[in-house]
């Protein structure tokens, strides 16, 4: 009986996920962990398992090169710079993601962000909290810009959203232009994007060439009533370099659903800064794209035990595991 690990804390046993997989005659194997879990307890969860739907705990070279049964992953999700595919592959290990799983929970989110972020939503119920009735200005969406960083299932989500509320839209992304779609959306160059936006927002992949991209020269060509908006991946953002540019003026603030180091550590440079709210990695985590990703993660995992992956991330070489 094939084994699968599914570590992901809101899928349980005997929910829908676990009942497909049971029903397929996989045996499965609960345990929560996290991006926090240590390498030893990654690979004791590992241990005799052939398939794993996971979350974002860090599946390295050594973690993998320490699960010789394991044929398969599955990411819960559709970042997956948490594991090193290059790795998996070199071990026979597919590699798989679910594109858009959770693309409409992460646009209505940014809409959210977006909100809360014009009309300092936050501050004014804390200070309602701390006794005060502070009465804020705020401004208007409408005939604002939003920069979109990245264009893919996600991105595409909030155009129409942003455009509901009368913002134009524009977007800087790798993506072929014959490829791109976008009714509604003027592609320009970064340079271009950081210029003219009045909110930027992130929903690229984090890779070598998006890592820091947003850095002190970033925000020094923002206009200094910009706002940065973040629920893609924390390191696309250099932290100091925000802290000071919203410290200093430079920009007007942000708003981050994802950071460099989760949970966000005391000596965070992004802690005590007027104008910076942090939350805690919620945009997907909507009950509807929770049940999606339970469900089409078993879906892949039963597809690509079966050799027959149908979001492979990486290629695995003929003389892997079989």
């Amino acid at each position: 009986m094939t084994r699968v690990l599914v570590t992901t804390d809101y899928l349980r046993p005997g929910d829908e996920t676990d009942r497909v997989l049971r029903a397929a005659g996989c045996e499965t194997v609960h345990r929560p962990l996290s991006a926090r879990s240590g390498p030893d307890d990654i690979v004791a969860a590992l241990h005799g398992v052939e398939a794993a739907l996971v979350g974002h705990e860090r599946l390295t070279a050594d973690v993998l090169g320490r699960a010789p049964s394991l044929r398969v992953v599955v990411r819960a999700g559709v970042g997956y710079d948490s594991v090193d595919v290059a790795a998996a592959a070199r071990h026979g290990v597919t590699v798989s993601n679910l594109p858009g799983v959770n693309a409409t929970a992460v646009a209505e989110y940014t809409l959210g962000l977006l909100l809360a972020s014009a009309r300092r939503l936050v501050e004014a119920a804390g200070g309602v909290a701390a006794g005060r009735w502070p009465r804020c200005d705020g401004r208007e969406l409408r005939g604002s810009t939003l920069g979109l960083i990245g264009y893919g299932a996600t991105a595409r989500a909030v155009v129409p959203l942003a455009r509901a509320f009368g913002m134009s839209v524009v977007c800087t992304t790798s993506v072929p232009a014959a490829e791109r779609d976008g009714e509604g959306v003027r592609f320009v160059p970064l340079d271009d994007l950081l210029r003219v936006a009045d909110y930027i927002s992130v929903h690229t992949a984090l890779t070598d060439r998006t890592r820091g991209l947003l850095d002190a020269a970033a925000f020094a060509r923002m206009k200094p009533t910009a706002v940065v908006v973040n629920t893609a991946r924390g390191p696309v953002v250099d932290e100091r370099a925000l802290a000071d540019a919203v410290r200093s003026g430079t920009i007007a603030g942000a708003a981050l659903d994802v950071v460099d180091a989760e949970p966000l550590p005391p000596d965070s440079p992004l802690r005590s800064v007027d104008g910076i709210v942090v939350y805690p990695h919620l945009a997907g985590q909507t009950a509807e794209a929770r049940r999606a990703s339970g469900l089409r993660g078993a879906a892949e995992v039963l597809d690509s035990l079966a050799g027959r992956p149908r979001h492979a991330v990486n290629r695995v070489r003929a003389s892997g595991k079989a």
